[in-house]
């Protein structure tokens, strides 16, 4: 006797269309009817919707709609040869907003996520938007310039591609415990670390670069000063991959009447290590 093939076939999820031509997957979750307030996620650099695993059923299962985006170039999306820049990106998020017609949704970005979501605001505004999460967020500014000096070198920059051109599984493989901040005793298995980095794999390799270089340049000091909404911004005191002095503390300083929660042993995969803690400060905003 055969198995029942059907039964073994991946669900696809849902997709929409672009300006450009590119088509994005999404998944949306909800429970009760669908009457629940919207929860927008935006996903890390080289991460997908997958990511919010331990935020997206504590929500959902507390009354919430939960849609998170496969970026272009990541996860199920297409993957073209254009539009990694942060702009397009925001416009991507903006597409998906209209496409589900969402309002007083609350959107939640981590780190190139976070740069995606205040991009949004700068470039849409904010009347689809109730509420901001900002999670490890690469913002304000990343790179060194004469009014930014305590920023990161173009050297920098371009050693990080030259490694990803040589060894892309490397660099990965070696950013994988100092994410999690395994070292201050955050408890992440070897298997949930080779999880995350072939996550990361999964991405394309040109996406990941030239979202790298856009994420790197990106100013966004401007556009938070603009926020209104209720904002929460969230980071780890032990994150290398956005050191908190450069990006939280300054975000946080930025946008007006924001929330700053610090987790002092918090890496920048603190969606994972911190989840609960996480979840805890989300519900909060969302509530408030």
């Amino acid at each position: 006797m055969e198995p029942d093939s059907d039964a073994h076939q991946e669900v696809p999820m849902p997709h929409f269309t672009t300006t450009d031509g590119t088509r994005l997957a999404y998944e949306d979750y909800e429970l009760g009817g669908g009457t629940g307030e919207a929860v927008v996620f935006a996903a890390s650099w080289a991460l997908n919707a997958d990511m919010w695993e331990y935020q997206i059923p504590y929500l959902v299962e507390r009354g919430y709609r939960c849609i998170a985006l496969d970026r272009r170039g990541h996860g199920r999306s297409d993957r073209p040869s254009t539009g990694y820049d942060v702009d397009t990106t925001a416009d991507d998020l903006g597409a998906l907003l209209e496409h589900l017609d969402l309002t007083g949704v609350t959107l939640v970005g981590h780190s190139f996520g976070g740069a995606e979501v205040a991009r949004y605001l700068a470039r849409h505004g904010q009347r689809r938007v109730a509420r901001v999460a900002f999670v490890s967020a690469a913002l304000p500014l990343v790179t060194q310039t004469d009014d930014n000096p305590d920023g990161l070198p173009e050297a920098a920059l371009e050693a990080t591609i030259a490694q990803f051109r040589t060894d892309r599984p490397k660099w990965f493989a070696r950013q994988a415990q100092v994410w999690y901040a395994t070292h201050l005793g955050n408890e992440v298995s070897p298997a949930l670390i080779d999880h995350t980095i072939g996550q990361c794999l999964s991405a394309s390799p040109w996406a990941t670069t030239q979202l790298f270089r856009s994420m790197f340049h990106a100013d966004h000091r401007a556009g938070l000063a603009e926020i209104t909404v209720p904002t929460l911004v969230v980071h780890g005191a032990a994150d290398t991959s956005a050191p908190v002095a450069l990006t939280g503390r300054r975000t946080a300083a930025l946008v007006p009447g924001c929330r700053y929660v610090e987790y002092p042993t918090g890496g920048h995969g603190l969606h994972v290590t911190h989840a609960e803690q996480l979840n805890t400060d989300l519900l909060e905003l969302l509530k408030g």
